[in-house]
């Protein structure tokens, strides 16, 4: 295959994302980077920024935050998952964000390729939302659950995690005082 120019990629990519009918926009800050939003059904949107370099498209998608609790399930899951992903993986940033990154060679792109790893970005992003929140969050839903419910406040958005308010909250137990040992 030729080796392709940025701009030549540029405009691949371009194409390749009107021809999804995904909604995208340049990127401010970078003319490489196109910005494309994915409808989800778990989260609202997926944000994914697509950034022509000289030799690879890079792709970048937020996933979900730094988990508040129960990272090393979250952790194992993803990395479970990863095994599975065509193109991409699970990563962290500095903060412990979640995100969906890959790399792929310029020559490689074609609109059957953006489409797929498009493709794999929403499946991947937004099929697993929900776990991922329960994983990583459970404690939080349960307490944003409860805070509403006190108000009258609607809960219809945390309609998926009902069954996280219903279950008893883990309880700390008390720890018993330590008997001293007799000395022999």
């Amino acid at each position: 295959m030729a080796t392709r120019t940025k701009d030549e990629a540029l405009g691949l990519l371009a194409a390749a994302l009107d021809e999804t009918g995904v909604g995208w926009e340049p990127a401010a800050a970078d003319p490489y980077t196109l910005v494309a939003t994915l409808p989800g059904t778990r989260k609202l949107s997926t944000t994914c920024a697509l950034r022509v370099g000289d030799h690879t498209l890079s792709v970048n998608a937020f996933v979900i935050r730094r988990p508040d609790e129960n990272h090393e399930a979250v952790f194992r899951w993803l990395l479970e998952r990863n095994t599975r992903l065509y193109g991409l993986g699970y990563a962290l940033d500095q903060l412990g964000d979640v995100y969906l990154t890959g790399r792929l060679p310029l020559e490689a792109l074609s609109a059957q390729t953006v489409d797929r790893l498009l493709g794999t970005v929403l499946e991947n992003a937004d099929e697993p939302f929900n776990t991922l929140l329960e994983l990583g969050f459970s404690s939080a839903i349960r307490r944003e659950w409860e805070w509403r419910t006190k108000r009258g406040e609607s809960t219809r958005n945390l309609a998926a995690f009902k069954h996280l308010a219903q279950q008893p909250q883990p309880q700390p137990q008390p720890q018993q005082p330590q008997q001293p040992q007799p000395e022999s």
